[in-house]
């Protein structure tokens, strides 16, 4: 490929974000295409991630909501851990205006991921919360998925996998990541099974793995190709 127009890539993309994807001294062509490949597989797990973070926020808000009679349940003495109080504190100072209470869902939505998948770690489990949660959450995930430590290892992997795709990381070396995706889809079917059908009709991400790098070394040779034609 034109080396004029990958130096100008790498500065402007960093040398640092690059060099992720030659390791192995991978050539210039290799490296980009393994990117823009990366940054595919990222954007194509982004709806899905984003389906399964949402459903499980909503799921926990409405249980916890009926369970303790009040959708300002974050409020509840000995709730939550410690460091889930504090999110909530920021989250209530953020959004609170004048002296009037901050809205309920803005404090919900601000609250990130890894609030809502900690209430199925271990202390969780101890306090009790993680098993009142878990079948009316989890309403149609077969009774041994419902395990604490199933659920706390799934979801959290799922939180994992999402920060990396929501920072374009690397993740087209994993050589589980379609397992994951199918987890992912899985996880969000054991929510809200309408929301998993949507989810599989706009599904990119099987047709974009399994492609794998030609073609973007193709689309890449095609419009920068090396220098006088060669």
């Amino acid at each position: 490929m034109n080396s004029k127009f990958f130096t100008g890539i790498e500065t402007a993309l960093a040398i640092e974000r690059l060099d992720a994807f030659r390791q192995d001294g991978a050539s210039p062509l290799i490296t980009l295409s393994r990117y823009l490949w990366n940054m595919a597989l990222c954007e194509a797990l982004y709806s899905p991630l984003q389906m399964a973070e949402v459903t499980l926020r909503n799921r926990i808000h409405a249980c916890l909501t009926e369970q303790f009679s009040a959708e300002d349940w974050y409020t509840t003495s000995g709730l939550l851990l410690p460091w889930q109080e504090t999110l909530v504190d920021e989250a209530i100072k953020k959004f609170s205006v004048d002296g009037k209470p901050a809205p309920t869902d803005q404090i919900v939505a601000e609250l990130h991921f890894g609030f809502w998948t900690g209430f199925f770690n271990k202390a969780h489990e101890d306090k009790g919360i993680a098993h009142s949660l878990a079948k009316p959450v989890f309403q149609y995930a077969p009774k041994y998925e419902r395990a604490i430590d199933k659920l706390g290892y799934r979801w959290n992997k799922i939180r994992n996998l999402r920060n990396r795709v929501f920072h374009h990381e690397r993740i087209l070396h994993w050589t589980d990541l379609s397992d994951q995706h199918k987890t992912i889809l899985e996880s969000i079917g054991w929510v809200s099974p309408e929301l998993k059908e949507m989810a599989g009709v706009l599904d990119r991400f099987t047709m974009i793995h399994s492609a794998g790098i030609e073609p973007w070394k193709e689309k890449i040779q095609q419009h920068w190709p090396k220098e006088n034609g060669a």
